[in-house]
């Protein structure tokens, strides 16, 4: 990968500055006590700041302090006001905002749309410690403090919002967030890189308005970039295949003929010999070329056009051979730059390797941070995910290319835990990332993995170009054990099976040595409708790992279990297909306890599918396959009671659905049914819920009664009440006004005369 800067050459912005913050500071009484008169940058965060690479803030704040910068943090401000927004005084190049290390509506929201009452990554586990949409509302509140301070957003939050994207939340599609925030400039996916290009560009002077052409952003413009070229989407995505492969080196047949003529073609000319004439490289069709998606007008209007812009913007994700987009909202615009440039090991090592203190900030005191508790003796071995689930956003954000970091690295982390976390037993609790097995995994042909625009590098089936050598990894397993003091290393990041698979001896490594009883792995379903628009493999890959497993546990000696986690009411998914997968489950004697409903998050593919009912996964045109999605509550209900068969509170809408479906012999106490027959206990449960549910319904209506009884009462007595009383005061004068009008109503014909009500506030039969 061509890359112009890298992470660590830049010259330090404050030479002077050559001892890291024992903290960033979130006070000025800390800015003081550092020397500080003031800040550099401003990190503005939704998270409780801990200082641990796991999580953004803190890996920014670290870097960006490595650059020279003098970075202060606030936490979790009070957004009601601007005022803590100041408290830290004025950043002198810019606030950077980020809503934490999740979304802060999938934070604050089940996927029913409930309110969360905890957040892990709050002191307390305490709720309501950030906004709806919190980049928003803390880009406002920054502009409020500090009018003239540019705005750098970026984070998971903004990064999923880039362009016109449909929002689970209000049901509708919403404009790209840096719009609706009024920010200057965001940055997405991992930010190391176009944030040290942007600080260091303000720092020498240039506005950040004039910073356009910075990978790994997104700006906000009238027109596009100038000598750039444009092409229209639906040019792009009109046929039945993706684009072929264009020549990635442009000209690697420059100065030569085509050698595979006719044996009397002569190719040299001995007689006059002639200077070669260089040709310059012919460009890549990507470079200086952006796309045009439809707009944000189009895309909320036509669920088609919306399905063809997700999946043009799937496709340019490839840093090798993305292209920029363009997309109008009205009169503007936003430009999305290609994405930036994968950060190299040695660069990935440097950003690890910086002083981080690994717990939480002190003002928490003893408070707990269960995010913190979770991930304090994980390590981060690797960014990135070619797996391309469609139902996740990893490969959006950080990318389908593996980063991975040198296994010297990661045993220096190793011994900083020994260090640095408080009461740190000797286990290791997970070496990972978003997968816990494609370490050091790449494309093996440099040719292919720049040009390639595939969504998944093994779906639906593994690569031929794939590197399935898993060697680096077991490797890295040895070395971990091997350090004095560590008494066990275990992995919980999820395990992409069928690529483990295609490795046994990384099966027999894991079995052996890093399983503490349980492994969980994903299958997510059994059914292939659903597995297909998840873009997961089918259940043979699953069987044959789990017989690898059990096979190498067998020979360890160790009883262990494999753990498979599953997705109810995703896009694609059936009631039979959930009936035959909650038998499957029966059948192996899974009982789930925490089960998921699907949660369209933005920008993931499945959250195109769920919105447009479109399959995007294939070329978008008006005969588009349609597919099938439970968005109603009560199938959404049903597909999770279906995966908690096992659970006698879903029982009765199990049975309703399995009459409904005709597959009544499924009810009933034998070993091939699902759900058993109704009990006299639960006939009896229901008869007193229905009573009750009546005593409560009279118990209303008697109060109702009653307090109709007493407006009854009072109209009486205000109608028999002389008129010339009720003269001054606004209660008094209504209630002469009603009066009024009851008497004018009496005076006229008795058909005319309107039915009286009784004491319960309903009209009496005769009168009805």
């Amino acid at each position: 990968m061509q890359v112009e800067s890298t992470l660590f050459t830049y010259p330090k912005y404050r030479p002077e500055q050559t001892k890291a913050a024992p903290f960033l500071p979130m006070s000025l009484k800390e800015m003081k006590k550092l020397g500080w008169d003031s800040c550099d940058i401003i990190i503005v965060t939704g998270d409780a700041y801990v200082d641990h690479p796991s999580f953004g803030m803190a890996v920014i704040g670290r870097m960006l302090e490595a650059q020279g910068f003098r970075v202060g943090i606030i936490s979790q401000p009070d957004w009601s006001n601007k005022e803590d927004f100041m408290k830290l005084g004025k950043p002198n190049l810019y606030f950077g905002v980020t809503a934490g290390n999740m979304d802060s509506m999938i934070n604050r929201y089940t996927a029913e749309r409930r309110m969360r009452h905890d957040d892990a990554y709050t002191a307390g586990d305490i709720g309501g410690k950030r906004p709806d949409r919190a980049v928003t509302v803390y880009t406002q509140r920054c502009k409020e403090a500090f009018k003239q301070v540019p705005v750098v957003i970026g984070g998971i939050e903004a990064s999923l919002r880039r362009i016109a994207h449909y929002d689970y939340w209000s049901d509708k599609v919403r404009r790209s967030v840096i719009l609706d925030a009024k920010a200057d400039i965001l940055v997405y996916g991992n930010a190391e890189r176009p944030l040290v290009e942007i600080s260091h560009r303000m720092a020498s002077g240039e506005l950040l308005s004039e910073m356009h052409n910075i990978r790994g952003t997104t700006v906000i413009r009238k027109e596009p970039l100038p000598e750039w070229k444009g092409m229209d989407s639906r040019k792009i995505d009109q046929l039945h295949k993706i684009d072929p492969i264009p020549n990635p080196y442009g000209a690697d047949d420059v100065g030569c003929k085509n050698l595979s003529g006719p044996s009397d073609v002569k190719i040299f000319d001995n007689d006059a010999p002639k200077a070669i004439s260089v040709q310059p490289a012919r460009p890549k069709p990507w470079e200086k070329t952006y796309v045009l998606l439809p707009s944000y007008e189009k895309v909320s209007a036509d669920k088609y056009l919306y399905a063809h812009a997700s999946r043009i913007l799937h496709q340019e994700q490839n840093p090798g051979c993305a292209r920029a987009l363009f997309q109008r909202h009205a009169e503007r615009a936003i430009w999305v730059n290609p994405p930036a440039w994968p950060l190299s090991t040695e660069e990935m090592d440097g950003v690890f390797g910086l002083t981080y203190q690994r717990v939480p900030h002190p003002s928490y005191g003893k408070e707990k941070i269960p995010a913190y508790d979770m991930i304090k003796t994980s390590i981060n071995i690797m960014r990135g995910c070619f797996g391309g689930c469609s139902f996740c956003s990893i490969t959006e954000h950080e990318g389908r290319i593996i980063q991975s970091r040198s296994q010297e690295s990661i045993v220096n982390e190793i011994k900083d835990i020994q260090d640095k976390v408080p009461g740190f037993t000797g286990v290791i609790s997970d070496l990972g990332g978003p997968t816990a097995n494609m370490y050091h995994l790449g494309c093996m042909s440099e040719k292919a993995e720049k040009t390639c625009r595939r969504i998944s590098c093994i779906f639906p089936d593994i690569c031929g170009h794939m590197d399935t050598d898993h060697q680096p990894t077991i490797d890295l397993y040895r070395a971990a054990r091997d350090v004095p003091g560590i008494k066990k290393v275990l992995i919980a990041s999820g395990v992409r099976y069928d690529l483990a698979s295609e490795d046994p001896r990384y099966v027999k490594e894991l079995a052996t040595h890093h399983v503490g009883g349980y492994l969980k792995i994903a299958p997510e379903h059994t059914e292939e409708g659903p597995l297909n628009k998840m873009m997961k493999p089918g259940m043979g890959s699953y069987d044959k790992f789990k017989e690898l497993f059990d096979k190498y546990s067998k020979e360890a000696g160790k009883k262990q279990y494999l753990i498979p986690y599953f997705i109810s009411a995703h896009p694609g998914t059936t009631n039979e297909d959930m009936v035959n997968l909650a038998l499957w489950l029966k059948g192996e004697k899974f009982k789930l306890d925490q089960v998921q409903n699907f949660y369209p998050s933005p920008m993931a593919n499945a959250t195109t599918i769920y919105h447009t009912e479109l399959n995007s996964l294939k070329n978008v045109k008006r005969t588009t396959e349609q597919v099938t999605v439970p968005k109603g509550g009560r199938q959404r209900k049903l597909h999770k009671a279906l995966l908690r068969y096992h659970d006698e509170a879903g029982w009765p809408m199990i049975r309703e659905a399995l009459i409904e479906m005709g597959k009544e012999k499924l009810i009933g106490n034998g070993a091939n049914c699902l759900v058993p027959a109704e009990s006299r206990h639960e006939r009896e449960a229901l008869r007193n819920k229905s009573k009750a549910g009546a005593n409560k319904g009279k118990q209303k209506a008697s109060t109702e009664g009653k307090k109709a009884f007493t407006r009854f009462s009072e109209d009486q007595f205000a109608d028999r009440k002389p008129k010339g009383k009720a003269k001054s005061g606004s209660s008094s004068s209504q209630q002469g006004g009603k009066a009024s009008a009851g008497q004018g109503a009496s005076a006229n014909s008795k058909k005319q005369r309107p039915a009286k009500k009784n004491v319960w506030g309903t009209t009496p039969k005769h009168q009805r």
